[in-house]
C-alpha cells in the first residue's frame, strides 16, 4: 500500500506509471542538488571514461565509496586499459583485489576484459542490453555504465535508490520484493531525464549514501523533501521495511601449517568455488561428531594426499562472510609421509614463508600470515 497524507484527495494521488505534474520538481530539484553537492571521486573526473566507470561500479557492489578510491587507483595504475587488464594473469588480478572481497567480481572483470579484447576489439558495449551480456554486469551496473558514459536513459536500481524511493513514494511493503523493485523502476523510468540521465542515476545514489541514509535520513538537507510521503507522515525510520532477519549460521574451520625445508603448503581454490582462484592453508569444514584435528588429518588426506600430525593450536580467527560466519581454527602441524598432490581441481604449492605475501589470500587467511610473519607468533 502506499501511506500519503491525509489531505490528500484521490485526485491528486501519484500514478506511479507516468509523470505526474504535481511531482515533476523533484527531478529538476535532485539534479541542482547534485550538481552543487556531489563528491569529488577519481572515476567522475573530467569526461566519464567507460573503462574507469566499470571497474568503479563493480568495485562499488557491496563495498562503500572511502574504501574503494584508494584500491581503484591501484588497479587502474597497474592495469590502466581492458588490453592490459586482458592480458593479466588472474593471479595478479586477485591481488591488486586483495581486500576487497567478493572476489568473484575481479574474476569475472578479468573474463569480461579478455573477452571484449578478443571478440570487440577492446570496445565496451554502448546499452544496458549489450553490456549485460558480459560476466559479472547485471541490470544495476549496465544501467549505470550506460547511462553515465552513453547517455542511455535506463534508471538504475540499488540499496540507495531503493531507499530513496520507498520513502519519497510511501511504499509499505517489503523493500526487495520484486512488486517493489518493479514499480519503483517504473516510476524511475517515465521520469529519468534523456538530456542528462548519468547525473540522474548518480545523483539517486548519491543522496541515499549521503542524506537518505538508512538511520537518521537528514531530511532538511534532502532536495526531494518536499514531496516525500515518508517524511509526511513521519515515517522515515520505519520506511523501508526490511524483510524479517535471518540467524546467520556459524561454521567450525580447522586448517594446518605444515612446514619443510624453510616452506609452507598452500592451496589454491578451485576456479568455480567461492573464492576461487586464491590461495589458502589447507583444511576445511568440522563435521559432525568430528574433533578438530581429526578435521585437519581428514582435510590434508583428501585435498593434498599428505599425512599430517596435528600439533599445538597457533590461533583462533573470526570471520563473517555475507550469509555467515567461520571460527577459523589453525595448528601447527608436521608432515608425516606423502607427496603433496592437489585434488578436486585445486593446486598445491610449497611456498617460503615470506614469498607468501606474493600469493592473493582470502581476508581470514591474510591474518594467519600476520602471524607466520611476527617475530612473537602472536595471536590472530
Amino acid at each position: 500500500m502506499l501511506f500519503e497524507p491525509s489531505a490528500t484527495s484521490s485526485e491528486e494521488k501519484m500514478n506511479l506509471n507516468r509523470p505526474h505534474t504535481t511531482h515533476m520538481f523533484w527531478v529538476s530539484a535532485l539534479l541542482g542538488w547534485f550538481a552543487e553537492r556531489k563528491r569529488d571521486m577519481p572515476w567522475r573526473r573530467d569526461r566519464p571514461r567507460p573503462y574507469a566507470v566499470w571497474v568503479s561500479e563493480i568495485m562499488l557492489q557491496q563495498t562503500q565509496v572511502a574504501t574503494v578510491i584508494p584500491y581503484f587507483r591501484r588497479f587502474m595504475m597497474r592495469f590502466p586499459t581492458i588490453a592490459r587488464l586482458a592480458k593479466a594473469e588472474l593471479q595478479d588480478v586477485l591481488k591488486a583485489w586483495e581486500g576487497l572481497g567478493y572476489y568473484s567480481r575481479a574474476r569475472n572483470l578479468h573474463q569480461a576484459a579478455r573477452e571484449l579484447a578478443a571478440r570487440r576489439g577492446g570496445r565496451i558495449p554502448r546499452t544496458a542490453a549489450g553490456l549485460q551480456e558480459l560476466p559479472g554486469i547485471g541490470a544495476y551496473t549496465a544501467a549505470a555504465i550506460a547511462s553515465i558514459c552513453f547517455r542511455e536513459a535506463v534508471p538504475v536500481l540499488d540499496g540507495n535508490v531503493l531507499r530513496v524511493f520507498t520513502r519519497f513514494l510511501g511504499i509499505a511493503e517489503v523493500s526487495n520484493s520484486p512488486r517493489v523493485r518493479r514499480k519503483i523502476l517504473d516510476f524511475l523510468a517515465a521520469h529519468i531525464p534523456q538530456s542528462a540521465p548519468g547525473d540522474f542515476n548518480q545523483a539517486m545514489m548519491e543522496l541515499g549514501a549521503t542524506v537518505c541514509r538508512p538511520r537518521k535520513p537528514e531530511c532538511g538537507a534532502c532536495p526531494l523533501a518536499r514531496g516525500c510521503v515518508a517524511l509526511k507522515t513521519r515515517r522515515t525510520e520505519v520506511l523501508p521495511v526490511r524483510p524479517k532477519a535471518r540467524k546467520t549460521p556459524e561454521v567450525e574451520v580447522a586448517v594446518g601449517i605444515v612446514r619443510k625445508k624453510g616452506r609452507v603448503l598452500i592451496a589454491r581454490r578451485p576456479a568455480d568455488r567461492m573464492l576461487g582462484g586464491l590461495w589458502e592453508f589447507p583444511g576445511g569444514k568440522r563435521k559432525r561428531g568430528e574433533s578438530l584435528s581429526e578435521t585437519v588429518r581428514r582435510e590434508f588426506r583428501e585435498e593434498t594426499g599428505l599425512r599430517v600430525r596435528v600439533g599445538r593450536k597457533l590461533c583462533l580467527v573470526r570471520h563473517a562472510y555475507s550469509h555467515f560466519r567461520i571460527r577459523l581454527h589453525v595448528f601447527e602441524c608436521r608432515h608425516e609421509g606423502g607427496r603433496a598432490k592437489a585434488k578436486s581441481g585445486a593446486e598445491v604449492r610449497w611456498v617460503p614463508v615470506r614469498r607468501l605475501r606474493d600469493y592473493p589470500l582470502p581476508a581470514a587467511n591474510q591474518r594467519i600470515l600476520h602471524v607466520l610473519l611476527s617475530p612473537c607468533h602472536e595471536e590472530c
